[in-house]
């Protein structure tokens, strides 16, 4: 991202490292896997192989990287309408 005046500063800790759109949007989609990884699938399922791929039997990762998705996406939107990508 280049430097924009005026950036807000949730805009700037997002992406403070990302310098393309192509890599804020695999950081976006790299969060929305995770996400679904941190579903607790264990507790819809009572196959063994689940409990041995799914680790997490709890909904607090869940919890943690819903907002992260939207601070994420709502910061890509800021950029892409101020024309931020080099």
């Amino acid at each position: 991202m280049k430097e924009i005046k005026d950036t807000p500063m949730w805009v700037t800790l997002a992406y403070a490292s990302v310098h393309t759109r192509k890599m804020a949007l695999m950081l976006v989609l790299s969060c929305v896997l995770f996400t679904i990884y941190c579903i607790p699938w264990v507790q819809f399922s009572k196959n063994t192989w689940v409990a041995k791929i799914f680790l997490l039997n709890d909904w607090s990762w869940f919890v943690v990287m819903i907002p992260m998705i939207i601070w994420y996406w709502l910061a890509l939107k800021w950029v892409d309408k101020h024309e931020g990508w080099g």
